[in-house]
């Protein structure tokens, strides 16, 4: 590993056609121990009024927990833009960073609830980046609380061929 992705994206390779098939994962930790994030595009029914109380106040009205990846699906992730970013728990890019649910978080201004997490044990997404399973790109603060196509719009973003790839519909037969 010779940088942390901290606070990048993950954009899930055309090619791959697993459970992280035009995924986008942004990065929360990345270390010689392996790395942790949560995927952004994928929305629960699940209410975050109902499956975490504490937090009900900080989220939108109708906010969904979003399905943050294939680990631990029974814990929770919270992700909240911060007024002051040194009460984040960890910071992840810009004002965004973790919380925890119990604790105060006066600060927060927006806030994404995940169940569950992307997790890679040491040297296991350094190595699935050398095979071309994911596309890197600085995340922006903004992320995780767009509902647009964000597998799409960070693929533009990379600018070049990758504009090309962002209009591939998701079922390339319908192209």
């Amino acid at each position: 590993m010779s940088q942390t992705l901290r606070g990048h994206l993950l954009i899930a390779a055309p090619s791959l056609f697993d459970y992280f098939r035009r995924t986008v994962v942004l990065v929360i930790e990345h270390t010689p121990e392996g790395a942790m994030g949560v995927v952004l595009n994928r929305e629960s029914e699940t209410r975050v009024a109902e499956a975490v109380p504490q937090l009900a106040e900080l989220a939108a009205e109708d906010a969904l927990v979003r399905v943050g990846g294939p680990v631990a699906p029974e814990s929770v992730v919270a992700l909240g833009e911060f007024g002051d970013p040194s009460e984040a728990g960890l910071q992840v890019v810009g004002q965004l960073g973790t919380l925890d649910p119990d604790s105060g978080n006066e600060s927060v201004r927006r806030l994404r609830v995940y169940a569950g997490y992307a997790g890679w044990g040491a040297g296991q997404l350094d190595g699935e980046l050398e095979q071309d399973a994911w596309l890197v790109a600085p995340a922006e603060q903004d992320d995780p609380f767009s509902d647009e196509d964000i597998w799409s719009r960070a693929l533009e973003r990379r600018g070049g061929a990758y504009r090309l790839l962002a209009t591939m519909p998701p079922d390339p037969s319908q192209n």
